[in-house]
C-alpha cells in the first residue's frame, strides 16, 4: 500500500469514528452523559481510534494539512490509553461535542466517498 493510501485509510477510521461519537450523543444532554457509564466510555474508546489513527496519518500529510489539530488529538489518545485516573469528563465532553464535528468537517473535505 502507497503511503498516500496508508493515509487516507487513517483519515477513513477518523472519520468513521467522529461519526461515531455524532450518533452515540444524538439527543443526549451533558447530565445524562455524566451519569452513563456505557456513553462516556463509547466516546471514549472513539477517541482514542481516533488518536490512534491521526498518530499513524504520515508527518508529511501532517504538515500540508494543519487545519486538522494532530497534536491535540493524538495528545488526548495518550491521556485516555494512559493516564486513564486523570480523565476530565469535561474535556471529553468538550471534545466530543465541539472538537469533533470541527474535525469531521475537515476530514469530509480530504475524504471523497
Amino acid at each position: 500500500m502507497r503511503p498516500e493510501e496508508r493515509d487516507l485509510a487513517y483519515l477513513w477510521d477518523m472519520r468513521e469514528e467522529s461519526r461515531q461519537i455524532a450518533a452515540f450523543l444524538t439527543g443526549i444532554p451533558y447530565a445524562k452523559f455524566i451519569e452513563n457509564n456505557m456513553i462516556r466510555y463509547a466516546v471514549e474508546r472513539s477517541l482514542m481510534i481516533i488518536g490512534e489513527a491521526a498518530n499513524h496519518v504520515s508527518d508529511d500529510y501532517q504538515e500540508a494539512h494543519p487545519e486538522i489539530a494532530w497534536r491535540q488529538i493524538i495528545g488526548q489518545r495518550n491521556v485516555l490509553a494512559h493516564e486513564y485516573g486523570q480523565i476530565n469528563v469535561d474535556r471529553i465532553w468538550s471534545a466530543a461535542v465541539v472538537s469533533v464535528p470541527l474535525l469531521l468537517r475537515e476530514l469530509e473535505k480530504l475524504i471523497s466517498d
